[in-house]
């Protein structure tokens, strides 16, 4: 499947197979069920936010950074794979958008983001624009927030008036961050007490 950002042979036959169900009432079963154990998060969430997860692993960032390092074209076949498969995946989780439960509705859209970056699904990004200003007036989860008005912004949308101060806090902390380590020589500033 997936591990440390890496798309293996099986990862796109098991996405396939999760989009395929989505649906499935034994899946959406436990939305409702406030004793489900499932980490306090219900099946449908987990599934969609793996599918999202690996659609990340696989987007076109992540090519680029593949295309520095190798040279021109996608050379990992598995991510090829994943990405040729984006349009069946996004059927399955487009129908969720909608979805009464909030949880359901915004781990869907995060998971559609990156799987709208393919040619045959950009039509879709003004829809999913629409939903993330949604999301963005009443979410306070810090990681939909992010993927949202980073897609918006990608999207070539202005964010400044949907950014709550909470957003304009982290964006300034992940900039120090990357500032930080940009500038990091991979050195120590004192020497090791040995």
């Amino acid at each position: 499947m997936t591990h440390q950002n890496s798309i293996y042979e099986a990862t796109v036959p098991v996405a396939l197979y999760v989009a395929a169900i989505l649906n499935h009432p034994a899946i959406s079963a436990d939305h409702d069920n406030p004793d489900a154990e499932t980490q306090n998060r219900p099946t449908l969430v987990q599934l969609l936010d793996w599918l999202g997860d690996t659609a990340y692993d696989a987007n076109d960032e992540c090519v680029a950074i593949d295309e520095r390092l190798y040279g021109e074209g996608i050379h990992d076949e598995q991510m090829r794979a994943f990405r040729d498969a984006r349009p069946a995946i996004h059927s399955a989780v487009h129908r969720f958008l909608g979805h009464d439960n909030v949880d359901v509705r915004h781990t869907a859209l995060v998971t559609a983001i990156p799987l709208a970056e393919h040619p045959l699904l950009t039509h879709h990004q003004a829809d999913l624009a629409d939903h993330a200003r949604r999301l963005l007036a009443g979410s306070t989860d810090r990681h939909h927030r992010d993927r949202v008005l980073e897609a918006l912004k990608a999207w070539g949308h202005n964010t400044s008036c949907l950014e709550s101060a909470s957003d304009i806090a982290a964006r300034e902390h992940y900039a120090r961050l990357s500032a930080a380590r940009s500038n990091w020589t991979g050195g120590y500033t004192e020497d090791p007490p040995f």
